[in-house]
């Protein structure tokens, strides 16, 4: 089977098939929304439609920098601290005995290209793989686990430092949530579409500067284990993100301290998926 690529252009839900965009809505006959939150509320009937479309060669090609985030109003989205051995080793800290879990509030979402509008002279990068849910998940096992999950996209948990560590204790919410925080895309993948969907090469860069560099298969807790964890006490519901956690190299440990200037570009690359190109305004 193919994997499928699906993503939003000008808010209607699209997939791409052999380098082409196709509509959801129109190929399917109205059998599915263009809302894409609705396409993700009905995620496995569409899933098995979606596999037997083919491109004609009459739709347009595919400008992945057009898009639209994929998943662009999720009801919530799970961040995952210290989630892997590398960062955890370079911040000096033992390894989690259970997922640290926080929020990142929906009004952070926005496109891979979008500009990231720097709210401090304090804030920071993080590339990490981000988890989208395909149906309701209670109380299910880590063996089930990766039934739950409609597919992989490309993302960066930005982060106020100056907000985050303002107090003792430090409150990581709200400054991962500002506006634009959250950028995700260009599109959602399922994980057939990779070789191990539990090793994915990813990296960043800030302008020329490579400043992240590593794999998934250095998460401390693995997406079947976050996706069960979170459902022993969460409902998880289609659409919903998981911010699975970000490698070494983020600028609040480094020496000196590397934080985001205004004018720089991030670049953040995932083995599969694709590209997101943020400036910092």
């Amino acid at each position: 089977m193919a994997k499928i690529e699906f993503g939003v252009l000008g808010g209607q839900a699209i997939i791409v098939v052999s380098g082409k965009i196709i509509n959801v809505n129109e190929r399917s006959g109205g059998q599915f929304s263009s809302d894409p939150m609705d396409v993700l509320a009905h995620w496995p009937a569409f899933e098995k439609w979606a596999r037997g479309v083919e491109a004609t060669g009459t739709e347009a090609d595919v400008d992945y920098d057009a898009l639209d985030c994929p998943v662009p109003k999720p009801t919530a989205i799970y961040g995952i601290g210290l989630n892997y051995a590398d960062h955890a080793k370079e911040a000096g800290l033992e390894f989690p005995k259970q997922p640290m879990v926080f929020a990142k509030y929906p009004c952070c979402i926005t496109d891979a290209t979008a500009d990231i509008t720097l709210t401090s002279n304090r804030v920071d990068f993080e590339a990490e793989l981000v988890v989208a849910i395909s149906r309701e998940a209670h109380k299910i096992s880590e063996e089930d686990a990766m039934s739950y999950v409609a597919g992989y996209s490309v993302g960066q948990d930005i982060s106020d430092r100056r907000q985050q560590f303002s107090d003792k204790p430090p409150q990581f919410c709200l400054g991962k949530s500002a506006p634009g925080y959250g950028p995700c895309g260009p599109v959602l993948v399922t994980t057939d579409g990779f070789a191990d969907p539990h090793d994915i090469a990813l990296n960043c860069f800030i302008n020329d500067e490579q400043v992240q560099n590593s794999s998934t298969k250095h998460l401390i807790f693995n997406v079947p284990q976050l996706v069960s964890f979170l459902s022993q006490w969460c409902i998880l519901q289609p659409g919903d993100l998981i911010f699975t956690g970000t490698p070494a190299g983020v600028g609040a440990v480094r020496t000196p301290r590397r934080y985001l200037q205004p004018g720089e570009v991030i670049t953040t690359n995932i083995e599969g998926i694709g590209q997101m190109r943020n400036t910092c305004v």
